[in-house]
């Protein structure tokens, strides 16, 4: 994914919050961002988070484990278990 289309695709999907969040009467800060980056390299993780985002969700404890040691130093990270955790 190129950094236009990160850039575009998060936009995208926080204009569609702030709608849905609208159209439930709801605050603007009534719900929060996730974003999914199983599967996804640190090094776009890392540019997600220039763009602004912070909280992140990862279901593989290892993969898990490497990308918040390799983007320890991005300040305000918050990292998320989704779906089942993996028992290997």
């Amino acid at each position: 994914m190129t950094d236009t289309m990160l850039s575009e695709s998060l936009a995208s999907a926080r204009r569609r919050l702030a709608t849905a969040l609208s159209a439930a009467g709801r605050t603007p800060d009534a719900a929060r961002l996730l974003a999914v980056s199983k599967t996804k390299p640190a090094g776009m993780i890392r540019e997600a988070w220039q763009l602004g985002q912070r909280e992140f969700g990862e279901n593989y404890v290892q993969e898990a484990l490497e990308k918040q040691t390799e983007l320890a130093d991005l300040k305000g990270i918050v990292w998320h278990f989704i779906g089942p955790l993996q028992a290997n």
